[in-house]
């Protein structure tokens, strides 16, 4: 029996707000280096195309554990909700849209926190479009605004296209 050791379940016993505060702890000297030796623009394009690859699979990944279904997508958000890291307001659930606002995002308080809210938006608002890219290629997420930029909540609008509970994937 072959185990895969690079599966990463970091994300499922920590929870992601923990997870987004260690990488941010390690990352803020690293990327404030690196943009003072190459320029703040270029790091922080490499930042984001990095970010948004790491988002993408594990978009994949969360499909093949738990199907890449609206009501699969609702289950994983607890790793996102995990330790009151948001407090969400779901608007619509009904097999082919998820729509909720986030009310209070923790992300956004620890990132200001550390003083860097921009580092935020790369590191964390920035994975949510490859995410569920990742998740259901069917799937699209609109978000006109976000708390992280300043927004009084964060509006999340999901369609899974024509995917219904009568039609699993």
């Amino acid at each position: 029996m072959s185990t895969d050791h690079s599966k990463d379940t970091l994300t499922q016993r920590l929870g992601v707000l923990t997870r987004r505060e260690t990488e941010a702890r390690i990352l803020i000297p690293v990327v404030e280096a690196m943009a003072e030796a190459f320029g703040k623009e270029e790091v922080h394009e490499v930042l984001r195309k990095t970010v948004v690859e790491i988002a993408r699979k594990q978009g994949r990944e969360l499909a093949a554990d738990f199907g890449d279904n609206p009501a699969a997508f609702l289950e994983t958000l607890k790793f996102w909700t995990q330790d009151d890291a948001l407090e969400i307001d779901v608007r619509r659930d009904d097999g082919r849209y998820l729509d909720f606002d986030v009310k209070r995002c923790r992300y956004a308080e620890m990132y200001r926190a550390l003083g860097v809210p921009e580092l935020g938006r790369l590191l964390s608002c920035n994975r949510d479009f490859a995410l569920i890219e990742g998740f259901n290629e069917s799937a699209s997420l609109t978000r006109e605004q976000t708390i992280m930029e300043g927004a009084p909540c964060c509006t999340f609008r999901y369609d899974f296209g024509a995917l219904t509970d009568e039609e699993p994937r």
